[in-house]
């Protein structure tokens, strides 16, 4: 069982207590590795070990810790051999910057399109080689994953997810013209072209979860099935549970 955490002193302290508590026998399960940070660095984990089969346990020492699950050092034991595995698969973003060059990275969570200056973006939204929306001036717009449903796309006002729906959204950030467009539902196989219609007065970024690329053309999203992270979870509250708390929760005025 491999152990790492990030550099701050919360985390290094857990990582410090978590290998008193584990056994030489725990630690020679290889399969197994134990994150301990917030969602971000998670998120950064996972992203290095795309071609691996290993199981993620994540061990929360941020704030919310969405994908990490709350450490009880007397049940560490039981709650490592009881977790559920929950299997997600990231999106693929290419970007095709103004001056012709390609980037490609992953996003766990989503890929945020955003304004770059004090000027709304303009923009055109296609699936596959269908035009969802000519011309959308907003601050931006998402697409995101049923595990990244309830970060910033509940944020904006997108839909929840199921984990299991085979589906990812499209997501306006503060629409102006149309200003009533809602989000849009689509499966997982469906190819999400977004392209930027005034590029030398209105530049927008794209960022997957926190990698940026500025000044994007064009901007190719779609599921890559080919990818899965297996994620390990406590049976009492799962990555599925969580989602659907957030589905019935309300805030405090």
């Amino acid at each position: 069982m491999n152990i790492i955490s990030d550099k701050n002193k919360k985390s290094l302290k857990l990582k410090s207590l978590i290998l008193k508590k584990l056994k030489n026998n725990d630690l020679k399960n290889k399969k197994i590795t134990i994150v301990v940070g917030g969602d971000g660095f998670m998120l950064q984990t996972l992203k290095k070990n795309t071609i691996t089969k290993k199981l993620f346990y994540g061990i929360n020492s941020g704030d919310y810790g969405f994908l990490m699950n709350k450490l009880n050092l007397k049940y560490i034991h039981k709650d490592l051999t009881k977790s559920k595995l929950i299997t997600i698969s990231p999106l693929s973003m290419k970007v095709t910057s103004k001056n012709n060059k390609v980037k490609k990275t992953l996003a766990i969570n989503e890929v945020s399109i955003l304004r770059q200056s004090r000027q709304a973006a303009k923009i055109e939204v296609k699936t596959n080689k269908k035009i969802l929306i000519k011309k959308l001036i907003s601050d931006g717009v998402l697409v995101t994953t049923p595990a990244g449903s309830t970060a910033y796309n509940l944020s904006v006002h997108g839909p929840i997810l199921n984990l299991n729906s085979k589906k990812i959204a499209v997501t306006p950030i503060s629409p102006f013209r149309p200003r009533r467009w809602k989000s849009k539902i689509l499966g997982n196989k469906t190819k999400v072209t977004i392209k930027n219609l005034d590029i030398s007065k209105r530049p927008i970024s794209a960022v997957a979860d926190n990698i940026e690329f500025r000044n994007a053309k064009k901007v190719e999203i779609e599921m890559n099935k080919k990818i899965n992270f297996n994620l390990l979870y406590n049976a009492n509250s799962n990555l599925e549970k969580k989602i659907k708390i957030e589905q019935i929760r309300k805030e405090k005025k």
